[in-house]
């Protein structure tokens, strides 16, 4: 089994996900030792929601999956790339292809990426 060190972040470790063809950022999260090892078992990305204090696969409520096609480990084990298919369009829960939508201009922030979907509507509560 791969050992990643967990020690480090108090049982977290950060991951990117990353598209695995054009390798764009898409998003940046957590695992536990838990989300990873349903990672490897699944190939679809899980990770661990600290808001909700809970596992979380990408896509279980929006249905924008994420399939691991690729994981990177970095030199010092407490950092991961899960190199993804995004399925649906869009990693973003608030609708955008990327968490990364916007860019600092001056002393404000630029919307640079297009909405794929209406997070009202898929995340009605």
């Amino acid at each position: 089994m791969i050992e990643l060190d967990f020690d480090k972040g108090n049982g977290l470790i950060p991951v990117i996900a990353q598209d695995f063809r054009t390798n764009e950022v898409l998003m940046m999260a957590y695992i536990n030792r838990e989300a990873w090892e349903k990672t490897l078992a699944t190939g679809q990305a899980t990770y661990w929601s600290r808001s909700r204090n809970a596992l979380w696969i990408k896509g279980a409520t929006s249905g924008h999956f994420q399939r691991v096609e690729e994981i990177l480990v970095d030199c010092d084990a407490d950092t991961v790339i899960f190199k993804v298919e995004q399925l649906g369009g869009a990693a973003c829960h608030e609708g955008y292809r990327s968490c990364f939508f916007r860019r600092v201009v001056g002393d404000s922030l630029e919307v640079v990426g297009e909405r794929v979907f209406n997070p009202g509507e898929v995340y009605k509560k």
